[in-house]
């Protein structure tokens, strides 16, 4: 019943997390998240196929006479509207992205937070059942894995692992990319 009662409170943390974001978004966040998601449904595949079959049909001179053709063959006209809602679906998907990655970076935080608690609080039992063991007075054999789960954990050891690692990966960057994110952490 407990475990029940601590899942639904993180859900209702973790919902009410999400809660406070949703609201706190701008209002062009707000209209890049709602046009994100029309954009991603299968009405808006059907309504793109439609438009470029009735534009293909009409420019192709299929429903001639009765309406002229106004884009003829290469269909230059299409090939600029279909750039340009590219490049609009594209940035509205960056805009709504950029948000989401800030929502996952806090959770990441959040569980991170969550973890070296966790870690705190196992060490800590560790060690109230290692005194009780000594305090009965029961004898057993030495356990290394033991030992070293009694020890608390060294967060900035961690720290230092994850700069490294961070450092590896920009030394992965192709010279391109990576010479203007040296000079740009130089300027900051």
């Amino acid at each position: 019943m407990a475990e029940q009662n601590s899942g639904r409170s993180t859900r209702q943390i973790i919902r009410s997390l999400e809660a406070k974001a949703l609201k706190k978004r701008s209002f062009s966040v707000r209209i890049a998240d709602s046009l994100t998601s029309q954009f991603g449904s299968l009405a808006f595949f059907t309504a793109n196929i439609l438009f470029f079959s009735i534009w293909l049909g009409i420019n192709l001179g299929y429903l001639q006479p009765a309406i002229d053709i106004f884009d003829p063959y290469p269909f230059i006209l299409l090939t600029m509207i279909v750039s340009l809602e590219a490049i609009f679906l594209t940035i509205i998907v960056l805009m709504s992205q950029n948000r989401q990655s800030f929502i996952s970076s806090l959770r990441e935080e959040l569980d991170l937070q969550v973890n070296l608690i966790t870690e705190r609080e196992l060490t800590k039992a560790l060690h109230l059942l290692s005194d009780i063991h000594t305090h009965l007075g029961v004898k057993g054999k030495e356990d290394p894995e033991l030992t070293s789960m009694l020890k608390d954990i060294d967060t900035s050891y961690i720290e230092r692992r994850l700069e490294d690692q961070l450092k590896g990966e920009q030394s992965s960057l192709p010279q391109v990319v990576k010479e203007p994110l040296v000079k740009l952490g130089q300027a900051v």
